[in-house]
């Protein structure tokens, strides 16, 4: 599948809450990574989604922040996937920020260049990616 979305990411479902209207579902991926995804009660039916099922997740570049240092600090953003800068792309305004979650997944973010030299962002640097579940865009391959 082809999408806009720089971030593609395969999993398994392996828990959904429903809700009146949302439900939350669970993906967990390859590397044992989990990303949670809020979603209307309608879409998780006419998707299918149950635990066991595969699924994906995508997620724009541009609705991630990155953290370099969350410690003694409590966020409302259900996802927060720690990894390690894998590569700084700098444009005249913007950059692409690529995280290699720590189970070898690839994440990109697109960061002001200001945010880019405050975070101290280069290889091999420490970061985790944060991004809220209702972000996340969950489809299903058809058979």
């Amino acid at each position: 599948m082809l999408t806009s979305a720089r971030n593609q990411l395969d999993g398994i479902v392996t828990a959904v809450q429903r809700g009146a209207v949302n439900d939350e579902v669970d993906i967990t991926l390859p590397g044992g990574e989990k990303i949670v995804a809020v979603l209307t009660h309608g879409s998780t039916e006419s998707l299918g989604l149950a635990a066991g099922v595969p699924a994906f997740a995508l997620i724009k570049a541009s609705w991630i922040v990155l953290v370099t240092d969350a410690s003694g600090v409590r966020l409302s953003a259900r996802n927060q996937l720690p990894g390690t800068v894998d590569k700084v792309v700098t444009g005249a305004v913007n950059a692409e920020v690529q995280l290699k979650l720590d189970a070898g997944q690839v994440l990109a973010a697109i960061v002001t260049n200001e945010s880019v030299s405050k975070l101290g962002l280069v290889a091999g640097q420490r970061a985790s990616a944060i991004f809220k579940a209702s972000s996340v865009i969950v489809g299903v391959k058809i058979p």
